[in-house]
């Protein structure tokens, strides 16, 4: 496989959401990718924060290890995958902001063509998994990625996770994701990664033939 990047921004507060990202990275690495995971900020006071017990130390924790994502990074990437915890059935607050502020790139046409995917995770069954990923297929639409869903391409997705993207259920008391929904996010993670790589090694073949007939016709 050519050499193909993957961004991976997402938003997680307790880790699910961390969880599943770091095995996207897995299987995207695992295809060749190279992969950038990126943690959105917070757009809330620390006094806000404070509110929420364990939300200062992991924010700390998590933004010690992943750089905010930036218009760098989704220049840079042939796939983006969002991840994102639900809120009240859609994306967060602090991941939609990074999305909004894309628009530069949207505008000069920049995202066009490269791939797109999302996942997330929950405090409760039916509490919006699946509308929280097809939430971020909008503006994944108008950005004009091409979105990858997951569909039951892998036995996987008959015991856990979505037709829409990987995902998990914490609890109420954050707990980790199951090995059955890490592998989905692995799946998700090599198949973006391989839809990427064929996309690129199409444009590329279509920008050679195209100068050769240029070239031809001078």
């Amino acid at each position: 496989m050519s050499s193909v990047n993957i961004l991976i921004a997402f938003y997680s507060r307790n880790g699910s959401t961390e969880a599943l990202a770091n095995a996207i990275a897995e299987g995207a690495r695992s295809e060749g990718a190279d992969v950038r995971l990126r943690r959105a900020r917070e757009i809330v006071s620390r006094d806000v924060m404070g509110k929420a017990p364990g939300w200062i130390d992991n924010a700390d924790r998590m933004n010690g290890l992943y750089e905010a994502p930036t218009e760098v990074d989704a220049e840079w990437a042939d796939g983006i995958v969002f991840g994102t915890p639900t809120r009240f059935g859609s994306m967060t607050s602090e991941l939609k902001a990074y999305i909004d502020g894309l628009g530069g790139l949207w505008s000069q046409g920049k995202l066009n063509g490269k791939v797109g995917s999302g996942f997330t995770s929950t405090s409760t069954f039916h509490g919006g998994n699946e509308t929280t990923i097809t939430s971020l297929y909008t503006p994944m639409a108008h950005l004009g990625l091409i979105i990858v869903p997951l569909g039951y391409a892998d036995p996987v997705l008959f015991r856990s996770g979505t037709p829409y993207g990987a995902s998990s259920v914490s609890g109420q008391t954050a707990n980790p994701p199951t090995e059955d929904e890490l592998e989905v996010a692995r799946f998700q993670g090599r198949r973006v990664a391989l839809i990427a790589a064929a996309l690129k090694a199409a444009n590329e073949t279509r920008t050679k033939e195209n100068a050769a007939t240029e070239a031809a016709g001078r």
